[in-house]
C-alpha cells in the first residue's frame, strides 16, 4: 500500500466514524456499491467509475471537487511528493464559539489537519512546490494557520528557487477567525510579491469554488492562471451581487468561461490534461532560466 493507499484508507477511517460505521475497509463489492448522481446531467454511476474518471462525469464532463491527496496524485509524478507542516492545526485565537468542535469535525470529515496541504514534488520530472486547498475542511476558508502554511510553501519555492503551483477551492476567509483571517490576505499577498521580485513562476489553479479572499489575495497572483471547466469563480456569489446590485447577473457569470472570455484566466483545462500542460509551463520555465544563466 503506497503513500497515498494509507492515506485514502485513513480518510475513509475518519469518515467512518463520523457516520458511525464499523472501522474495516470496504471490500470491492462495497465499494462498487456506492453510487454518485451527476449535479449537472443527472447520471448515476459507482464510485469506482468516478475514481477512474479523475472524478469527471463520464456522461457531461462535469468536474466533480476532489480532496487533496486526490489531487496531488493526479498532478504530481508518483511517489514523489513529500508534505511539510502536516502537524499544523488551527486554534481559537478568537475564543469563537464552538470553533473548537467545528475543527475537530471537520479533521474528521477530511482526513486532515487543516485545510491547506503543500510540500515538494516533481510534475513530468521537474521539481516544483505543490499546494492544495481542500474544500472538505469548512470550505478551503483561509484563517490564521491556512495562511501561515500557504506563506511557508511560497517562502520556501523562494528559497529553492522552484516553480509553484497551488490549487485553490475556497469559501474565503474563515469566519471564526474574524480579522485574523482577514488578515492573511495581506500576508500571503506579500510573500507572493517577494516570491515574485525574485523571478519565482507562479501557476495558480482555481477550481470550483475559488471565492472570497482567497481570490482576492494570492489566487489571483499567477503569472499563469489556469482554471477548470465550470468553476465558480469570484469575490462574492451570484445571488449576493445580485441582492447588492438589484440587477441580474448575465448568463454564466463568474463560471471559468466567462472569466477567460473577460480575460481573467490564460486557459481552461481539462483535468485530464492539467498535469500535461503543468509540465509544459515548467519545461518552459526551466528553458527561460537555462538560457538566462548561459548568458
Amino acid at each position: 500500500m503506497d503513500t497515498f493507499e494509507i492515506k485514502k484508507h485513513k480518510i475513509w477511517i475518519m469518515k467512518s466514524l463520523r457516520k458511525g460505521l464499523g472501522l474495516g475497509r470496504p471490500d470491492h463489492g462495497q465499494e462498487r456499491n456506492m453510487f454518485e448522481k451527476c449535479p449537472s446531467c443527472n447520471t448515476v454511476f459507482s464510485r469506482k467509475e468516478l475514481e477512474d474518471s479523475r472524478h469527471v462525469c463520464p456522461s457531461c464532463g462535469y468536474h466533480f471537487r476532489m480532496g487533496a491527496h486526490d489531487r496531488i496524485r493526479l498532478i504530481c509524478d508518483p511517489g514523489s511528493f513529500e508534505e511539510m507542516a502536516a502537524g499544523m492545526t488551527s486554534a481559537n485565537v478568537l475564543d469563537f464559539p464552538d470553533y473548537r468542535q467545528v475543527l475537530k469535525e471537520a479533521k474528521q470529515v477530511s482526513g486532515l489537519n487543516e485545510a491547506y496541504v503543500f510540500g515538494r514534488c516533481t510534475v513530468r520530472s521537474y521539481a516544483a512546490v505543490t499546494g492544495v486547498l481542500d474544500s472538505s475542511f469548512i470550505m478551503g476558508s483561509m484563517g490564521a494557520t491556512v495562511g501561515e502554511k500557504i506563506t511557508l510553501s511560497i517562502e520556501y519555492a523562494q528559497q529553492h528557487q522552484l516553480p509553484l503551483i497551488i490549487f485553490s477551492a475556497s469559501g474565503g476567509a474563515r469566519m471564526q477567525e474574524g480579522t485574523v483571517s482577514l488578515m492573511q490576505m495581506a500576508k500571503t499577498s506579500a510573500a507572493m510579491r517577494r516570491f515574485s521580485h525574485q523571478g519565482g513562476l507562479f501557476v495558480s489553479c482555481l477550481t470550483n469554488p475559488t471565492t472570497g479572499g482567497v481570490l482576492a489575495s494570492y489566487a489571483s497572483l499567477g503569472d499563469i492562471i489556469l482554471a477548470e471547466p465550470g468553476a465558480l469563480i469570484g469575490f462574492a456569489g451570484p445571488r449576493v451581487i445580485e441582492q447588492t446590485i438589484g440587477q441580474k447577473l448575465p448568463e454564466g457569470f463568474q463560471t471559468s468561461e466567462y472569466l477567460l472570455e473577460h480575460g481573467f484566466l490564460d486557459r481552461i483545462v481539462e483535468r485530464s490534461e492539467l498535469r500535461d500542460i503543468i509540465g509544459q509551463i515548467l519545461k518552459l520555465h526551466e528553458r527561460r532560466r537555462s538560457a538566462s544563466w548561459n548568458l
